[in-house]
């Protein structure tokens, strides 16, 4: 929005001229449970207006929620056209985005007409992207489904796509005009992308919430096998505890995110977890997830903490505790000198030179290192490094690397796939019309399946939705 007015101002020289002026920056947030659910009127009131819809989601949600979507807009009868795209980190790129585009274009977009995104960070990062790129500005509504989507993604306006072997290289910044928080998709999620998005609301609360990291280490376990309280039997106290745990949690980002949307500041407390696990995360042949990418950055950081005695050794037991009894990753092999050179050097060029280190001092409040020697920094990795051994598979975490539905394709395949040249999976569009005169189904759009298992068994259990 903007008021559509702008101060011009010419130098006294008349040799230049300043332009100042306003946009409004405005998008909405709703807590709902079972947003598919035809009783709901939230979604379809926002399509009525335009008589119809176009969907973007990947295949493994299509799979487990395509027909509760379908059934959803034919019972407020809004006609519907979903199309599928490919997901999995391998498929987050701009061919990607251009079939998303294709498919607004073949949908023929209306200027101002939103599209919905509906799966995890992936989805809404690239369907995102598209609409800020078609026709400069489209509008987008999102519904998120995991963990990270829900609790990360969704609540950022970051959008983008990977460039060659740099994630999210390629983007901007687009506000959808509302997000739909449904945390019963958690229910359909395995337990590995549950503890992946876990690193998230750890990231959150051990340097911003003291409240839900309280929660956290109290419920922790609990929280990660119950999907956040929406497995059936859990408890109402876990229940409750989840809800306020995701709610608090949403409610921190915002509170961090909101006054800085476009990154002019480059302090982010967020960024806690970010230093070094850009760098790792795609380094090992077959990626570590996202969580546990940053978990590790995150344990390492608040050794570095220790050593410096911003927190003391109870505290530091306490956060390495929590990691390490739902799973995550403390360490990896990959995590060393080399690779903490590499990280420190490419993450100064993304903060302008100043290192920025986001770190618990104490728990629930941030501090920013800018002045660690490369001398430190080692030594803290070694002390690390020791002190990790004492835990649980000696700091290695539960279902730490990606599967089939967080890449695209079974990561063996990938791996011979690489190692012979091949390229990976194309995308395929789901024209289906509902609406109260017909529903047909139009030929697809591209050379491949939207989801290829290659062998790799894809079950509810494992959807990643």
């Amino acid at each position: 929005m903007s008021d559509m007015t702008a101060n011009v101002q010419h130098s006294d020289d008349q040799k230049s001229i300043q332009v100042n002026g306003y946009e409004e920056l405005k998008y909405g947030f709703k807590f709902i449970d079972n947003i598919f659910d035809p009783s709901h009127n939230d979604l379809a009131d926002l399509y009525k207006k335009w008589g119809r819809c176009l969907a973007v989601t990947d295949g493994i949600v299509e799979k487990h929620y395509g027909k509760q979507l379908r059934a959803y807009f034919e019972a407020h009868n809004i006609p519907l056209t979903v199309y599928v795209m490919p997901g999995g980190e391998i498929n987050k790129t701009m061919d990607t985005m251009l079939s998303i585009v294709d498919a607004m274009a073949d949908f023929g977009l209306i200027r101002k007409e939103p599209v919905l995104a509906i799966g995890g960070g992936l989805v809404t990062d690239v369907c995102g992207f598209a609409c800020s790129s078609y026709r400069r500005n489209s509008n987008f509504i999102r519904i998120p489904t995991t963990v990270i989507g829900l609790i990360d993604a969704a609540v950022s306006i970051k959008v983008a796509v990977n460039h060659g072997k740099l994630k999210n290289r390629l983007g901007a910044y687009h506000a959808p005009s509302m997000t739909f928080l449904d945390f019963t998709f958690m229910k359909t999620l395995p337990v590995g992308q549950v503890r992946n998005g876990f690193a998230e609301l750890v990231k959150i609360s051990s340097v911003s919430d003291i409240r839900t990291w309280q929660l956290m280490e109290k419920y922790g376990e609990q929280l990660v096998d119950t999907h956040f309280g929406r497995a059936d039997g859990t408890s109402e106290e876990i229940l409750n505890a989840a809800k306020e745990v995701c709610q608090r949690g949403i409610k921190v980002m915002l509170d961090l995110e909101t006054p800085n949307l476009h990154e002019i500041g480059l302090d982010r407390v967020i960024a806690f977890g970010h230093t070094w696990s850009p760098t790792l995360e795609l380094k090992p042949e077959i990626p570590l997830r996202h969580g546990h990418a940053i978990n590790i950055d995150m344990a390492y950081s608040t050794t570095l903490a220790w050593t410096r005695g911003y927190i003391t050794e109870d505290e530091r037991k306490e956060i390495h505790g929590l990691m390490s009894r739902v799973g995550l990753s403390l360490d990896h092999e990959l995590f060393d000198e080399d690779l903490l050179k590499a990280g420190t050097e490419a993450i100064l060029q993304t903060r302008d030179g100043k290192q920025r280190f986001v770190v618990p001092r104490p728990i629930g409040t941030p501090d920013f290192i800018n002045d660690a020697s490369m001398e430190e920094l080692y030594s803290a990795l070694k002390t690390h490094k020791d002190i990790v051994k004492s835990y649980p598979r000696q700091g290695a975490g539960l279902e730490a690397y990606v599967d089939a539905g967080d890449l695209g394709q079974d990561p063996e395949e990938l791996l011979r796939e690489k190692r012979n040249g091949a390229d990976g999976v194309n995308g395929h569009i789901d024209a289906t019309h509902v609406g109260p005169e017909n529903s047909k189904t139009a030929a697809t759009n591209g050379t491949g399946a939207a989801l290829k298992s290659k062998g790799h068994k894809v079950e509810a259990a494992e959807c990643g939705c």
